[in-house]
């Protein structure tokens, strides 16, 4: 998915407490200094081969893609390729296949390609379009009568909503998505919908969506009366012929997708499988991504997408609801894109459309300029969606100058900045009243303003450092160098944002800017006191999800619990989510874009003595349901018929001893630290002796009736 899917990715958070892409400062001055000398090194070359065509424009190619695999960014692989009416011009890779043996890569390795399969699932939606079987503008539910949610808006939702994220729909349920090895089969959304509601109007506003688009690959199958997996197999990837394009489904040789691995390990991963491949679960290459990319182009025809529909994905689909006014948002939602009016390319009267995709272990970034016929892919190992994006910015700024068709050199942009010092002025006394706590997903933020113009933005959430800016002219407020600025914007729904706009410069990469409402004013929820010292016995405590299937990636990759806070310093809330009784608590922003995606309602209950969390298709138990792992020389345990994995305390007797565990077929145990720690998990570690932490936990996941042995042993 993208940007995270996380953060995650989903999503590029420049200012706000969410910031994964660091700054020139991150980094140290030896770092940097190497990244400048190559830099500098390419410059050099440049000078004299600019002349040859695309000569230039390759090197700089596999400049960008060291750089990406070098120390500065860690990235384990890069693969890429420029296409050019047609042709594959440039064509490259980066890094290691394998860091066990440093194989080399090819042009045929597969990475997961995140959120750029939201592409595949546009073009197959239009496609039937095409054939007059499905019109964009009828509810969703004339398709899919099965599609039933428990707030009646629901029904008013169109299939364009669908693919411009404007649907209301939460967000992303990632409830067993995620997986090593093979697509866990429980996974259906459409049963977790009947009992979520919209978070907002259908059509109210575009923010984005991962289930729109699984809704979307449902109503593709519906139609077609065929699997997703099959269906873009025969109306996508066979007339293209895109050889390397494949997803969970399919069979091939899954040694041929690019090797992933942990921060600092050495040792291989599990092959990454989405189930939501609509979303954002197929796998491809840099070449295929760049020939898909031909069914957008001017001056190609293809016979699988009429002209129309092709351009039809273009048209400014975010403008349809409420949107800022700003500039250079790395957002501008068409149909299946990211961005259909992209910085730098607008700078210069040329049609960009990108798409950015990250699962948890690959990243990819996609850019088409249809009227240059140009495209260019990079997919890695480790990164993100905007370094990839970044690179392939950076190498087409270079094939437009190699082609005359830029006004003026480009090929510096990469050192460029906005930094200056700003200057204060004299701010409006009324500004002051905006000051307050404002909220977007999983999150909150207080600021405050006062007489001097000197505004403050603090975390709520996690304990970083406040940010200070200074109110100017402009009536903005920037940061001390210039490089962010923040803008208080009272919107025609009556609701006030918090609008960041920041230029962010990656040494040797390039500049992003951003600008988008990445927070909204939230005011006090009074509640009762009885209901306040319920919600307050929960604040900080952990819960441990145990519906997830022994092959998560969550075992592997994510925090093993959740611990969620109450807003201290306004009353009411949970997280983001204002209370509403002792046991539920509900998101209440309504933030376009990015900033409020995936929101959460919390739902509490207790049985037989035991509380529950459920939260968008996630099920935990609190901490204090957890038992004691047994201190006997051996001893068995045995998943319950309901399937739900069983989570343990260890206890100081058992600190520092070792155990080793037999498991059954389809089965995994995972200990940790706890802080939550990873120590070991058997879905991605062979068999061992694990030495057991203090205050850890252990947790055993498998089908019901699964039985597991374990031994202390010396």
């Amino acid at each position: 998915m993208n940007q995270k899917f996380y953060k995650t990715s989903l999503s590029l958070v420049l200012v706000l407490l969410l910031a994964f892409i660091p700054t020139s400062s991150t980094y140290s001055s030896t770092l940097y200094e190497q990244s400048q000398t190559m830099i500098t090194s390419y410059a050099e070359q440049v000078t004299t081969s600019l002349a040859t065509n695309y000569t230039a424009t390759e090197l700089l190619a596999n400049q960008k893609a060291k750089l990406l695999t070098s120390n500065t960014y860690g990235v384990t692989s890069v693969q890429y390729a420029l296409i050019d009416n047609g042709k594959i011009v440039v064509s490259g890779q980066a890094g290691v296949y394998s860091k066990e043996d440093t194989s080399p890569l090819t042009k045929n390795n597969l990475y997961g390609i995140g959120s750029i399969s939201k592409i595949f699932t546009t073009t197959a939606v239009l496609q039937l379009v095409d054939k007059g079987q499905v019109n964009l503008d009828k509810p969703v539910v004339k398709y899919i009568p099965e599609f039933t949610m428990a707030d009646p808006r629901y029904k008013k939702i169109t299939v364009r909503m669908l693919l411009n994220h404007s649907s209301g729909l939460m967000g992303s349920v990632y409830h067993n998505t995620f997986s090593f090895n093979d697509v866990n089969p429980d996974y259906d959304l459409l049963a977790d919908l009947k009992t979520s509601r919209l978070k907002a109007d259908p059509g109210e506003f575009s923010v984005y969506c991962n289930d729109g688009f699984t809704l979307a690959s449902i109503l593709v199958e519906k139609v077609s009366g065929m699997s997703f997996t099959k269906y873009i197999e025969k109306n996508i990837t066979t007339p293209l012929t895109l050889e390397n394009t494949k997803t969970p489904y399919d069979e091939f040789q899954r040694d041929n997708l690019a090797k992933t691995y942990l921060s600092g390990s050495k040792t291989a991963l599990p092959p990454e499988t989405l189930s939501v491949i609509g979303a954002g679960g197929i796998y491809s290459s840099a070449e295929d991504m760049c020939h898909l990319a031909g069914i957008f182009m001017d001056a190609t025809s293809t016979k699988i997408l009429s002209k129309a529909s092709a351009t039809a994905t273009q048209k400014p689909e975010y403008l349809n609801g409420l949107w800022p006014q700003t500039e250079n948002s790395l957002l501008s939602y068409g149909l299946g894109w990211d961005s259909v009016d992209t910085y730098p390319f607008n700078e210069y009267g040329i049609k960009a459309l990108v798409k950015g995709g990250d699962t948890l272990l690959y990243h990819a970034s996609l850019i088409v300029l249809p009227g240059e016929n140009l495209a260019m892919a990079v997919l890695s190992s480790g990164g993100s969606s905007s370094y990839d994006q970044l690179m392939a910015q950076e190498v087409l700024l270079s094939a437009l100058e190699a082609k005359g068709s830029l006004g003026k050199t480009s090929l510096d942009t990469q050192t460029s900045t906005s930094v200056f010092t700003p200057k204060a002025s004299p701010m409006p006394a009324d500004i002051i009243k905006m000051a307050g706590i404002y909220a977007y997903s999983g999150g909150a933020a207080k600021v405050t303003i006062d007489k001097t113009g000197k505004l403050t933005l603090k975390n709520l959430i996690s304990s970083s450092i406040p940010q200070i800016f200074t109110y100017t002219a402009d009536g903005k407020f920037y940061s001390s160098n210039g490089s962010a600025s923040v803008a208080l914007i009272e919107e025609s729904n009556g609701n006030t944002y918090l609008n960041i706009n920041v230029s962010n410069n990656l040494p040797g990469l390039g500049t992003l800017l951003n600008s988008e409402y990445q927070a909204q004013l939230i005011t006090a929820n009074p509640i009762s006191p009885d209901v306040k010292a319920v919600w307050e016995k929960r604040s900080n405590k952990k819960y441990f999800c145990i519906n997830e299937a022994y092959n998560s990636q969550q075992y592997a990759l994510s925090a093993p619990f959740l611990k969620l806070s109450l807003l201290s310093d306004l009353e009411g809330y949970f997280m983001d989510a204002a209370i509403q009784d002792k046991s539920t608590a509900k998101a209440v922003v309504k933030i376009p874009g990015i900033y409020g995606r995936d929101l959460k309602d919390y739902e509490f209950y207790t049985q037989d003595g035991t509380e529950y969390l459920k939260s968008a298709g996630s099920l935990s138990v609190s901490e204090d349901s957890l038992g004691t792992l047994s201190t006997k020389s051996t001893f068995t345990y045995t998943i319950k018929a309901d399937g739900y994995s069983q989570w343990y305390k260890i206890a100081s007797s058992s600190t520092d001893k070792k155990i080793k565990v037999t498991s059954p077929k389809n089965s995994s145990f995972s200990v940790y630290t706890a802080n939550g720690g990873l120590i070991y998990t058997s879905t991605i570690s062979a068999p061992a002796t694990v030495k057991l932490p203090l205050g850890g936990y252990l947790v055993f996941a498998g089908s019901p009736k699964a039985k597991f042995t374990v031994t202390y042993t010396k």
